[in-house]
């Protein structure tokens, strides 16, 4: 169950010739897959690539009328080697992952490809998450198109440039006998906008074609002495025919180029954020027309140069916005402007960050400072300090301090400057919103059934001690941060128990933890770390974390899921499968919300004389899914007049200590505190807000912590009975009995 469903939006792929398409960037690349007349698709599901394979597979109808192959790969790997198909047959195949980790899952079968080479056009969609708004180790996917001589496209932002780059990837390909990489970042993927649709193309040379008449080329095999020659045709033949179709067909382009004797060399996917640069500048306008000249590169690699060439003769200098380090395409441009002997300047990292994202207001200054060393802008006058007037616990007048140099500031003994400017008023800087915008470390939903797992091994920690926690990528990494604080290290999806293969010793009584997930366990898990620690006889223990879904993803199915796929075998257990590679001590946790059981186990793991690899696996459905579910059939059933009853839980404010261990144990989002009621006392008592989704772990934390009984259930009846109202109404009867009949004592013994 993917997070959103394209039933509807799919619709749109059926667009024919001059009919116009508005949507998603994501789905106008699936749109563009179909006019390019391609015959399978593979892939694996990642931000912020997941919902092109979203779209692909509630587009099932339409690809199979036009013989298109679609696999959810089990692995990057495996989508990659699925291109295989195109080495030997006029096969236009297209995969598609999150990079950089899955372009390094994947490396062995890319590697291999760019060496013996394709004959039909096979492009790797990347999706491209460098930046802020990443999940994964800051790399960048060019290093790997350099390093196996995959050429690179990274169009311009807007649904025309993309569907046209999806056509260009496949012709470049098959021109130069190369698989290509189609770099997407995060906004190009959820960009929206509009494109002139063309017809939808059915390949003329078909996988039947390929099957029934099998072809073979010794020398497209990676195998000496095929392979050493493999290098030598990159070079004098695959490389001159990319650089003569890329001019030819002119993917690169100019803007304003003689209106200036400076100007900019822009990556495609930058395009957007410069224009907007220079917009606040004042030297563009809302639709692009620069007075400064721009080169945008919509092929990242390789570089064209004839022109970088053209572009940079009579001009005193250039600037390239090049986000990343190491900052290949400026090493490149250098050696280029070098052997040509032009004089034209060359500057990148000397006004820009070193490393990190180019947002537009960090583009703004770069290029600011860029056009004030060459004259053409005036300097920036230094701004004014902005400062927010404090209002005084006493209830004063506001005071405002206009402060201009921290040294005019009188400082208590043992003080500074600026902590006299704090306690004199609350200054708010002008800057960027890094500098104003607390951060939001990401956490587990509300309800998450994961968080009871980490809940469970913090009250076993308190018993046994601290142990060595190999984490792994997926929601559960989130266990490093507060208020778990578990987790020693990460090596990549489905390597937890790997990553603790080393920790394997005899010589302490502690054993290693390792968590990874369902999908993790799929996708890597089950042979590099249930299978690795069977055949060395790892006396660990791994936490398979099994929630119905590949949750990290976007809810996709995978091989265990419970839900019944159309298209998909599901329904696979992960306990056969680790009980198959030979895993002797397993237990299976049927609800991780049942936090003694849990627990028990996690205990009994850890301290038991059986020797050999310890599996638990805990299982739970994901809420976040599990609440897109029901949500509708709940809507549903109290709008056709059904009793539908929900549980919510809530804090006696009169039981609560204040002592907010439940807070600390479980970091519910829904957990929160509010004043105490009770004038005698000034600890402040834990709440429950309304984003509860009735779990319950925070008052099974409660009492597993030996806390307090101040949590109670509440029903919560859509639609009740007469029977539900009967209930109610006696209820009310004998608790406001009781309530009068207290009041009644307090006023006797009333002073």
């Amino acid at each position: 169950m993917a997070e959103r469903s394209f039933v509807e939006e799919v619709k749109k792929l059926r667009l024919g010739d001059g009919e116009v398409f508005s949507g998603e960037g994501i789905l106008a690349v699936t749109k563009a897959l179909l006019e390019s007349g391609v015959s399978y698709v593979a892939g694996y599901q990642g931000a912020p690539i997941s919902h092109l394979m979203d779209v692909l597979a509630d587009a099932q109808d339409i690809l199979t009328e036009h013989n298109i192959r679609f696999e959810n790969s089990a692995s990057e790997a495996t989508a990659a080697a699925s291109l295989a198909a195109s080495v030997n047959y006029p096969l236009r195949g297209a995969v598609t992952f999150k990079a950089t980790v899955g372009t390094n899952v994947a490396s062995d079968a890319l590697a291999n490809l760019a060496s013996g080479g394709v004959k039909g056009g096979a492009l790797v969609i990347v999706g491209e998450d460098y930046g802020e708004g990443s999940s994964i180790m800051q790399e960048r996917s060019h290093a790997f198109a350099m390093k196996s001589q995959m050429w690179m496209l990274d169009p311009r932002p807007n649904l025309p440039c993309i569907v046209q780059a999806v056509k260009d990837g496949f012709d470049l390909s098959e021109a130069s006998n190369t698989p290509v990489m189609l770099q997407l970042r995060i906004r190009a993927c959820h960009v929206h906008g509009q494109f002139v649709a063309s017809d939808n193309k059915r390949a003329d040379f078909s996988l039947k074609d390929a099957m029934e008449h099998p072809e073979r080329d010794l020398d497209r095999i990676v195998l000496p002495p095929a392979s050493f020659l493999h290098e030598k045709e990159k070079v004098e033949k695959r490389w001159p025919a990319a650089i003569k179709f890329i001019e030819e067909r002119q993917l690169n382009e100019f803007f304003g180029d003689d209106t200036d004797d400076v100007g900019l060399i822009v990556q495609g996917g930058g395009y957007n954020s410069a224009i907007r640069a220079l917009e606040h500048l004042g030297l563009a306008d809302v639709f692009g027309e620069s007075k400064i000249p721009l080169y945008v590169m919509n092929v990242a690699y390789p570089l064209i140069d004839s022109e970088l060439l053209r572009f940079c003769e009579g001009k005193r200098a250039v600037l390239v916005l090049e986000e990343g380090q190491p900052n290949f395409v400026e090493q490149n441009i250098a050696s280029i402007l070098g052997r040509s002997k032009l004089d034209t300047e060359l500057h990148g990292k000397d006004f820009l960050p070193m490393a990190g994202e180019y947002n537009t207001q960090t583009m703004t200054k770069g290029i600011r400072a860029f056009l004030e060393h060459y004259g053409r802008l005036a300097p920036e006058p230094a701004p004014k300090p902005r400062v927010v007037p404090r209002t005084e616990d006493t209830g004063a007048k506001a005071r405002t301090v206009e402060i201009s140099n921290l040294n005019d500031v009188a400082a208590p003994a043992g003080a500074t400057a600026a902590a006299a400017v704090v306690e004199a008023a609350e200054v708010r800087p002008m800057g960027s919103l890094d500098e104003n915008v607390h951060a939001r470390p990401p956490g587990f939903c509300t309800g998450c059934p994961e968080r009871p797992i980490f809940t469970a091994m913090k009250l076993v920690e308190r018993e046994l001690g601290e142990h060595h926690v190999s984490a792994d990528i997926g929601c559960h990494l989130f266990s490093i941060l507060p208020p778990f604080n578990l987790g020693n290290t990460t090596m990549g999806y489905g390597l937890g128990g790997a990553a603790a293969s080393a920790l394997n010793t005899s010589s302490s009584d502690k054993r290693a933890i390792s968590i990874m997930g369902d999908g993790g366990f799929w996708h890597n898990g089950l042979t590099s770390g249930i299978a690795n620690a069977v055949f060395n006889q790892s006396d660990n223990l791994t936490i398979v974390i099994d929630n119905n879904y590949t949750a990290a993803t976007g809810g996709q199915d995978i091989l265990s899921s419970k839900a019944k796929n159309e298209t998909r075998s599901t329904g696979h257990l992960i306990e056969k499968a680790a009980r198959g590679v030979g895993v002797n001590w397993l237990r299976t946790v049927k609800r991780t919300y049942d936090l003694k059981t849990m627990t028990a186990d996690l205990r009994e793991a850890l301290t038991t004389k059986v020797k050999g690899p310890k599996v638990i696996i805990a299982q739970s459905e994901c809420m976040l899914n599990r609440q897109r579910r029901e949500r509708g059939q709940v809507r549903k059933a109290v709008a056709a007049g059904e009793r539908v009853v929900r549980e919510r839980f809530g804090v006696d404010p009169d039981t609560c200590t204040g002592d907010h261990s439940c807070i600390r144990l479980s970091g519910c989002p829904s957990l929160s505190i509010r004043p105490n009621p009770d004038a005698l006392r000034t600890d402040p008592v834990a709440s429950v807000m309304n984003s509860c989704v009735g779990c319950g772990l925070c008052g099974e934390v409660s009492h597993a912590a030996i806390l307090c009984p101040s949590f109670y259930r509440a029903q919560i009846i859509s639609n009740p009975t007469g029977m539900d109202k009967f209930r109610e109404k006696l209820r009310r009867g004998v608790i406001g009995w009781f309530q009068r009949r207290n009041a009644a004592k307090r006023e006797q013994y009333a002073f």
